[in-house]
């Protein structure tokens, strides 16, 4: 999809706006980008002093100061963020805003974010005022929200279009509560014999399964007698699912019983698998539940089976049921026989992988692992031929088996090119050069949704140009996003930024630690984002929990606040002191001390002793690591840390001898 938006698409929508306004009989007043005084004053062309002209506007229009406003904002009629300017101004009075002016802005920056976000506003501002001819008018379905659809549907539903009913049912029939704009539109439709009992199972079973138990309650209302006495025991049975011991109440043969036990069992093995089986078993006997159903509840049992450490069982469940051998099943089972060193089992649940998955890196590599075991042959062909495919690979799989042989990583790069005539014009647009002011003036969050907006409808090329001159600025993460877009991972100066250099180098120095390693763990944390907030409340490039940030500060004699973590030097310099706090903690391996930074030292001494009496090899260990969080970061870390070595000109050894010799 190109990234343009054609004006002549819309002549026949502006046409229709036009013809609203007359409709509705609306004032129509100057738009505010023509609003300039006779003698307007010159534009100041210098970006500089651009800058500090748009913060003043701003300042000015929140003091209310309008006339000051407009002169400042005629100033800056050719500065890219002049659109943003008229959009705040449209936007702090939009209930008293005319029509006129909103479809101004609206025609000029068609297709832009603003002009987006704007038309959502502007509806909901319409919805407000009950204008509902104008609401249908303005209502894009290719730019929406729930609340806009409700809008939408009220207003058509208001003007009489029936045909709007067949579009509410979806909306109501989810396992969430809508928003309160679609209250309406549902008292309608329930006026008009809506939902019919199906839908309203539907919808309570969604609730249920989803723990929405007050809306579960709610939908029962709209229930017949019948289903609302099998909704009780439903409910019933999701609080206690061992009352499906009593199968005396549980055996009508009817598809909502059938929901209600199969939903119980699976409820029951959360807790208790084991039992689970023994009553899916008895059921099973009972019941004739329908073949997708059936393999579903196995195969939830099997997993909680697995997870709860009845190995055995699920083996055998899969032996007796092969159709439930699911790719991630047999993954787990061929972890849990690596991490007891059952090579046996390793061989028999390898050879049930998929075939597509058996030949990716990862599994190439155990294949020739377990060949080296079974011979105790280190030169065994076959498994030297699967090294040797693997270590084509620029992957921790790679690097491991370039280790084995005794090779030299395999570190194709490979920047891709962009012709300058494209990246002139992609530098050109009027959303980049938005973008890259609200960068430089800090307002990572608007340029940040520019981005997003404007790189969504590019075509690959434009996305490659656009990453080119996002890591020109210093942008880091949107040079990274750009190959990830694009699916092209042999650019490693783009996708491995030397980013921050100069502070990585520093706190390398001082705390006597390898910058590849540094570079590695923020280039997994954050790919360089100073202002990254994680859900679980880590900030900046290293990704710091305020709380680990200020003990580590303390040690140092230092005193931090939270805005001082999303500085680049100093979360840098303390993520750097945590970092080699852990591997001193950890005898200096790196490994447990990147599933420390991930997961909590506390948790990996915990995994450490749980694996004491099985002495795993490291790369076991690391297989074997229960979070697959952790375990994919710290393979990342450690591979990322390869290619830094390759950035700054000092390969290392990706395993050191010490962590390869050391036993988990």
């Amino acid at each position: 999809m190109m990234w343009y938006w054609s004006p002549l698409a819309e002549v026949g929508r502006w046409r229709k706006r036009i013809a609203v306004l007359l409709l509705t009989g609306l004032a129509v007043s100057t738009p505010l980008a023509a609003a300039e005084p006779s003698a307007a004053p010159q534009a100041i062309a210098d970006k500089a002093e651009q800058r500090k002209l748009y913060e003043r506007a701003h300042q000015m229009l929140h003091q209310g100061k309008t006339s000051e406003f407009k002169h400042l904002l005629a100033q800056l009629k050719h500065y890219p963020l002049h659109p943003y300017l008229e959009y705040t101004a449209i936007q702090r009075r939009l209930a008293q805003q005319p029509q006129a002016e909103v479809d101004d802005f609206l025609q000029r920056q068609q297709g832009s974010y603003l002009a987006d976000k704007l038309e959502r506003q502007w509806v909901e501002t319409l919805a407000k005022q009950r204008q509902w001819e104008a609401v249908v008018h303005y209502y894009n379905p290719a730019n929406t929200t729930t609340e806009l659809q409700c809008h939408a549907l009220r207003a058509r539903l208001n003007l009489g279009d029936k045909s709007a009913y067949e579009e509410v049912t979806p909306l109501w029939n989810v396992s969430k509560s809508q928003p309160k704009a679609c209250d309406p539109v549902f008292a309608l439709w329930m006026k008009e014999g809506h939902p019919s009992a199906e839908v309203a199972w539907q919808r309570f079973s969604k609730s249920l399964k989803a723990r929405q138990h007050n809306l579960a309650r709610y939908i029962m209302r709209h229930m017949p007698e019948a289903e609302n006495k099998l909704a009780e025991l439903y409910l019933q049975v999701d609080r206690n699912p061992r009352l499906l011991q009593q199968q005396a109440r549980f055996s009508e043969q009817s598809p909502r019983m059938q929901e209600i036990i199969l939903h119980g069992l699976e409820r029951l093995a959360l807790r208790d698998a084991a039992q689970a089986l023994t009553l899916w078993h008895n059921y099973d006997a009972q019941q004739l539940f329908a073949d997708a159903a059936r393999h579903h509840t196995q195969g939830y049992i099997a997993v909680r089976l697995l997870r709860q450490g009845y190995t055995r069982e699920t083996e055998e469940l899969l032996a007796a049921a092969p159709a439930l051998s699911s790719e991630s099943l047999i993954e787990w089972l061929i972890r849990d026989a690596l991490r007891k060193q059952d090579w046996q089992r390793v061989e028999k649940w390898l050879a049930h992988l998929p075939a597509e998955s058996r030949d990716s890196d990862r599994w190439r590599y155990w294949q020739a692992r377990l060949l080296t075991h079974k011979t105790k042959d280190k030169e065994h062909t076959e498994a030297q031929a699967l090294y040797q495919s693997v270590a084509q690979s620029r992957s921790f799989y790679g690097f491991l088996a370039a280790d084995i042989l005794g090779t030299e990583y395999h570190l194709l790069d490979r920047p891709i090119s962009v012709e300058q005539a494209l990246l002139e014009t992609v530098a050109s647009l009027p959303a980049v050069e938005r973008t890259r002011e609200l960068y430089i003036l800090g307002d990572n969050l608007n340029a940040r949704r520019e981005w997003y907006h404007l790189t969504s409808q590019m075509d690959d090329q434009q996305v490659i140009a656009a990453g080119k001159l996002a890591k020109r600025w210093g942008w880091h993460r949107n040079g990274i996003q750009a190959m990830i877009q694009v699916r092209y991972w042999d650019d490693l100066q783009l996708r491995f930024p030397l980013a921050y250099h100069e502070q990585v180098a520093n706190a390398a120095r001082d705390n006597a630690i390898t910058p590849h390693l540094l570079f590695a763990i923020a280039r997994q944390e954050s790919a360089f984002t100073p202002d990254a907030r994680s859900p679980a409340g880590a900030l900046g490039l290293m990704q710091l929990l305020p709380s680990t940030a200020k003990q580590t500060a303390s040690r140092a004699g230092l005193s931090i606040n939270t805005y001082d973590l999303l500085q680049p030097e100093t979360n840098i310099s303390l993520g750097s002191r945590y970092l080699t706090q852990l591997l001193k903690q950890f005898n200096g391996n790196r490994i447990l001390a990147a599933a420390a930074y991930n997961a909590g030292p506390n948790r990996v001494k915990q995994w450490l002793s749980k694996d004491s009496r099985d002495s795993l090899p490291f790369d076991i260990w690391i297989e074997t690591i229960p979070y697959r969080e952790t375990r994919g970061y710290v393979q990342n870390v450690l591979a990322y840390s390869v290619i830094y070595g390759y950035r700054l000109g000092d390969v290392k050894p990706f395993i050191t001898e010490g962590e390869a010799s050391a036993l988990f």
